[in-house]
Protein backbone atom coordinates (compact mmCIF):
# COMPACT_ATOMS: atom_id res chain seq x y z
CA UNK A 1 0.00 0.00 0.00
CA UNK A 2 1.53 3.53 -1.01
CA UNK A 3 0.57 7.07 -1.46
CA UNK A 4 2.74 9.39 -3.58
CA UNK A 5 1.42 13.09 -3.34
CA UNK A 6 -2.59 12.35 -2.77
CA UNK A 7 -2.20 9.71 -5.60
CA UNK A 8 -2.04 6.30 -4.57
CA UNK A 9 -0.65 2.79 -6.33
CA UNK A 10 -3.04 0.06 -6.93
CA UNK A 11 -1.92 -3.50 -7.29
CA UNK A 12 -3.25 -7.37 -6.52
CA UNK A 13 -0.67 -10.17 -5.24
CA UNK A 14 -0.50 -12.46 -8.41
CA UNK A 15 -0.80 -15.66 -6.78
CA UNK A 16 -4.49 -14.81 -5.34
CA UNK A 17 -7.82 -16.34 -7.20
CA UNK A 18 -10.43 -14.91 -7.68
CA UNK A 19 -13.73 -17.40 -8.16
CA UNK A 20 -16.55 -15.42 -10.53
CA UNK A 21 -20.26 -16.00 -11.28
CA UNK A 22 -21.82 -15.58 -14.41
CA UNK A 23 -25.80 -14.45 -14.76
CA UNK A 24 -28.09 -14.37 -17.70
CA UNK A 25 -31.49 -14.11 -17.44
CA UNK A 26 -34.11 -14.72 -20.21
CA UNK A 27 -34.30 -11.73 -22.41
CA UNK A 28 -38.26 -10.42 -21.57
CA UNK A 29 -38.75 -8.25 -24.34
CA UNK A 30 -37.95 -7.00 -27.72
CA UNK A 31 -39.20 -4.77 -30.29
CA UNK A 32 -40.07 -7.08 -32.95
CA UNK A 33 -40.14 -10.01 -31.24
CA UNK A 34 -36.47 -11.09 -31.77
CA UNK A 35 -36.00 -12.98 -28.22
CA UNK A 36 -38.88 -15.19 -29.40
CA UNK A 37 -38.27 -15.85 -33.12
CA UNK A 38 -34.75 -15.90 -32.78
CA UNK A 39 -33.64 -19.06 -31.27
CA UNK A 40 -29.81 -17.36 -30.45
CA UNK A 41 -31.57 -14.57 -28.31
CA UNK A 42 -34.44 -17.25 -26.70
CA UNK A 43 -31.49 -19.56 -25.50
CA UNK A 44 -29.03 -16.89 -24.69
CA UNK A 45 -27.15 -18.23 -21.40
CA UNK A 46 -23.85 -18.04 -19.87
CA UNK A 47 -20.60 -20.02 -21.38
CA UNK A 48 -19.88 -21.01 -17.46
CA UNK A 49 -21.57 -20.23 -14.47
CA UNK A 50 -18.79 -19.71 -12.42
CA UNK A 51 -14.71 -19.85 -13.14
CA UNK A 52 -11.89 -19.51 -11.27
CA UNK A 53 -9.46 -16.61 -12.73
CA UNK A 54 -6.27 -15.71 -11.68
CA UNK A 55 -5.60 -11.82 -10.27
CA UNK A 56 -3.91 -11.29 -13.69
CA UNK A 57 -7.14 -10.73 -15.36
CA UNK A 58 -8.18 -8.01 -12.12
CA UNK A 59 -5.23 -6.65 -12.23
CA UNK A 60 -5.97 -5.35 -16.31
CA UNK A 61 -8.49 -2.99 -14.06
CA UNK A 62 -5.65 -1.16 -12.66
CA UNK A 63 -3.74 1.89 -13.44
CA UNK A 64 0.37 1.23 -14.32
CA UNK A 65 1.07 4.64 -12.53
CA UNK A 66 -0.13 6.24 -9.06
CA UNK A 67 -3.40 7.77 -9.76
CA UNK A 68 -5.29 10.59 -7.61
CA UNK A 69 -9.25 10.60 -6.55
CA UNK A 70 -11.18 10.90 -9.58
CA UNK A 71 -8.93 10.23 -12.32
CA UNK A 72 -9.69 8.16 -15.25
CA UNK A 73 -7.54 5.57 -17.23
CA UNK A 74 -8.03 3.02 -20.32
CA UNK A 75 -8.63 -0.83 -19.29
CA UNK A 76 -6.09 -3.29 -21.26
CA UNK A 77 -8.19 -5.50 -23.02
CA UNK A 78 -7.94 -8.63 -20.88
CA UNK A 79 -11.41 -7.91 -19.52
CA UNK A 80 -12.28 -9.91 -23.00
CA UNK A 81 -11.28 -13.33 -20.98
CA UNK A 82 -13.74 -12.08 -18.27
CA UNK A 83 -16.57 -11.54 -20.90
CA UNK A 84 -15.59 -15.23 -22.61
CA UNK A 85 -17.54 -16.39 -19.20
CA UNK A 86 -20.74 -14.85 -20.71
CA UNK A 87 -20.59 -15.37 -24.57
CA UNK A 88 -17.69 -17.56 -26.37
CA UNK A 89 -17.33 -14.50 -28.97
CA UNK A 90 -17.03 -11.18 -27.21
CA UNK A 91 -16.14 -8.09 -28.98
CA UNK A 92 -14.93 -4.93 -28.03
CA UNK A 93 -14.69 -3.51 -31.68
CA UNK A 94 -18.73 -2.50 -32.14
CA UNK A 95 -20.21 -3.12 -35.37
CA UNK A 96 -22.44 -0.30 -34.47
CA UNK A 97 -19.76 1.87 -34.57
CA UNK A 98 -18.20 0.89 -37.66
CA UNK A 99 -16.10 -1.13 -36.33
CA UNK A 100 -14.48 1.57 -33.81
CA UNK A 101 -13.88 0.81 -30.16
CA UNK A 102 -15.17 3.07 -27.96
CA UNK A 103 -12.26 2.43 -25.42
CA UNK A 104 -12.57 0.68 -21.83
CA UNK A 105 -12.18 3.21 -19.38
CA UNK A 106 -11.96 3.11 -15.62
CA UNK A 107 -12.22 5.70 -12.54
CA UNK A 108 -10.80 5.69 -8.44
CA UNK A 109 -13.96 6.66 -6.99
CA UNK A 110 -12.91 6.35 -3.47
CA UNK A 111 -10.20 4.86 -0.94
CA UNK A 112 -8.61 4.79 2.72
CA UNK A 113 -6.02 3.09 4.25
CA UNK A 114 -7.87 -0.33 3.83
CA UNK A 115 -9.50 -0.65 0.81
CA UNK A 116 -10.23 1.53 -2.63
CA UNK A 117 -13.00 1.21 -5.08
CA UNK A 118 -13.06 1.60 -8.61
CA UNK A 119 -15.76 1.71 -11.28
CA UNK A 120 -15.75 1.14 -14.78
CA UNK A 121 -18.05 1.09 -17.58
CA UNK A 122 -17.05 -1.15 -20.84
CA UNK A 123 -18.88 -1.05 -24.30
CA UNK A 124 -18.25 -4.44 -25.70
CA UNK A 125 -20.78 -6.97 -28.42
CA UNK A 126 -20.85 -10.39 -28.29
CA UNK A 127 -21.07 -11.79 -32.28
CA UNK A 128 -23.62 -14.28 -32.13
CA UNK A 129 -24.76 -16.92 -35.28
CA UNK A 130 -26.87 -14.58 -37.62
CA UNK A 131 -25.83 -11.54 -36.43
CA UNK A 132 -25.14 -9.58 -33.17
CA UNK A 133 -25.70 -8.69 -30.00
CA UNK A 134 -24.93 -5.14 -27.72
CA UNK A 135 -25.54 -4.57 -24.70
CA UNK A 136 -26.32 -0.55 -23.74
CA UNK A 137 -22.83 -1.02 -21.35
CA UNK A 138 -20.89 -2.83 -18.95
CA UNK A 139 -21.49 -0.57 -16.07
CA UNK A 140 -19.27 -2.02 -12.39
CA UNK A 141 -17.18 -1.55 -9.40
CA UNK A 142 -13.95 -3.64 -8.55
CA UNK A 143 -12.70 -3.05 -5.02
CA UNK A 144 -9.57 -4.27 -3.52
CA UNK A 145 -7.93 -4.74 -0.25
CA UNK A 146 -4.78 -2.52 -0.57
CA UNK A 147 -3.49 -4.04 2.65
CA UNK A 148 -4.10 -7.88 1.36
CA UNK A 149 -3.78 -6.90 -1.88
CA UNK A 150 -6.91 -8.99 -2.99
CA UNK A 151 -9.88 -8.18 -4.82
CA UNK A 152 -12.77 -7.43 -2.20
CA UNK A 153 -15.84 -7.60 -4.28
CA UNK A 154 -16.01 -7.08 -8.50
CA UNK A 155 -19.56 -6.75 -10.31
CA UNK A 156 -19.59 -6.37 -13.74
CA UNK A 157 -22.99 -5.77 -15.44
CA UNK A 158 -25.64 -4.36 -17.88
CA UNK A 159 -27.46 -1.58 -16.06
CA UNK A 160 -31.55 -2.20 -15.91
CA UNK A 161 -33.58 0.43 -18.14
CA UNK A 162 -36.34 0.66 -20.33
CA UNK A 163 -34.24 -0.69 -23.16
CA UNK A 164 -30.73 -2.07 -22.48
CA UNK A 165 -29.81 -3.63 -25.98
CA UNK A 166 -29.52 -3.72 -29.30
CA UNK A 167 -29.43 -7.05 -31.70
CA UNK A 168 -29.06 -7.16 -35.16
CA UNK A 169 -30.47 -10.38 -37.04
CA UNK A 170 -28.54 -11.06 -40.93
CA UNK A 171 -31.14 -10.35 -43.35
CA UNK A 172 -33.81 -9.73 -41.06
CA UNK A 173 -32.61 -6.43 -39.12
CA UNK A 174 -32.32 -4.62 -36.13
CA UNK A 175 -33.88 -5.03 -32.93
CA UNK A 176 -34.21 -3.14 -28.98
CA UNK A 177 -35.36 -4.92 -26.08
CA UNK A 178 -34.47 -5.67 -22.61
CA UNK A 179 -32.81 -8.03 -20.32
CA UNK A 180 -33.39 -8.15 -16.72
CA UNK A 181 -29.93 -9.53 -15.42
CA UNK A 182 -26.59 -9.97 -17.53
CA UNK A 183 -24.06 -10.05 -14.97
CA UNK A 184 -20.09 -11.05 -13.66
CA UNK A 185 -20.07 -11.06 -9.58
CA UNK A 186 -17.85 -12.13 -6.98
CA UNK A 187 -17.64 -11.27 -3.71
CA UNK A 188 -19.35 -8.57 -1.25
CA UNK A 189 -18.86 -4.92 -0.35
CA UNK A 190 -17.41 -4.27 2.85
CA UNK A 191 -20.02 -2.67 5.12
CA UNK A 192 -17.92 -0.61 7.61
CA UNK A 193 -15.66 0.92 5.21
CA UNK A 194 -15.55 4.70 5.65
CA UNK A 195 -13.49 6.10 2.60
CA UNK A 196 -11.40 9.36 3.70
CA UNK A 197 -11.52 10.00 0.08
CA UNK A 198 -14.37 9.81 -1.97
CA UNK A 199 -16.64 11.35 -5.19
CA UNK A 200 -20.30 10.24 -5.48
CA UNK A 201 -21.09 6.99 -7.57
CA UNK A 202 -23.12 9.78 -9.82
CA UNK A 203 -20.64 12.32 -10.56
CA UNK A 204 -17.96 8.84 -11.23
CA UNK A 205 -20.39 7.57 -14.02
CA UNK A 206 -20.84 11.25 -15.13
CA UNK A 207 -16.98 11.09 -15.43
CA UNK A 208 -16.76 7.73 -16.96
CA UNK A 209 -19.84 8.75 -19.58
CA UNK A 210 -17.75 12.11 -20.75
CA UNK A 211 -14.86 9.63 -21.29
CA UNK A 212 -16.81 8.19 -24.09
CA UNK A 213 -19.40 10.54 -25.30
CA UNK A 214 -17.90 14.20 -26.00
CA UNK A 215 -21.29 16.06 -26.03
CA UNK A 216 -21.46 14.88 -22.60
CA UNK A 217 -18.81 18.02 -21.56
CA UNK A 218 -21.83 20.36 -22.92
CA UNK A 219 -23.84 22.14 -20.08
CA UNK A 220 -27.54 20.52 -21.52
CA UNK A 221 -30.35 22.17 -20.16
CA UNK A 222 -34.12 21.83 -20.54
CA UNK A 223 -36.24 23.76 -23.14
CA UNK A 224 -37.79 26.11 -20.94
CA UNK A 225 -34.78 27.08 -18.89
CA UNK A 226 -33.17 27.68 -22.49
CA UNK A 227 -36.06 30.08 -23.31
CA UNK A 228 -35.80 31.94 -20.50
CA UNK A 229 -31.70 32.67 -20.83
CA UNK A 230 -31.74 32.75 -24.30
CA UNK A 231 -33.24 36.56 -24.32
CA UNK A 232 -30.84 37.43 -21.69
CA UNK A 233 -27.98 35.76 -23.12
CA UNK A 234 -28.70 37.08 -26.76
CA UNK A 235 -27.81 33.32 -27.93
CA UNK A 236 -29.92 30.88 -30.38
CA UNK A 237 -31.42 28.01 -28.75
CA UNK A 238 -30.33 24.31 -30.57
CA UNK A 239 -32.61 21.88 -29.56
CA UNK A 240 -32.38 18.43 -29.55
CA UNK A 241 -35.42 15.99 -29.85
CA UNK A 242 -34.09 12.22 -29.20
CA UNK A 243 -36.79 9.46 -29.75
CA UNK A 244 -34.05 6.63 -27.77
CA UNK A 245 -30.81 6.94 -24.82
CA UNK A 246 -28.17 9.15 -26.48
CA UNK A 247 -25.15 7.81 -23.96
CA UNK A 248 -25.14 4.31 -24.60
CA UNK A 249 -25.62 1.56 -27.33
CA UNK A 250 -28.59 0.58 -26.50
CA UNK A 251 -30.13 1.84 -29.83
Amino acid sequence: MKTFNNKIALNLDGDAGVLVKAFIEPIEYTQYNFHVEWDELANMRVVEPQKQYPASVFQAFLPSEPVSLGECWEIEEGVLELLKQLHPNPRLDLDINNGDSLGLWTCLRAYNDGFADIMFRIHAEFAIESGRFTPSQFAGHLVIDRMKEKVTFFQMYVPNGTLNFDAYWDTVGSDIGYCPQMELRTGTLPDDAEFTASITEEKAEHVLMSCFYKFQQINWVSLEEALEMAPAQQKPIHAVSLDGPLFDESC
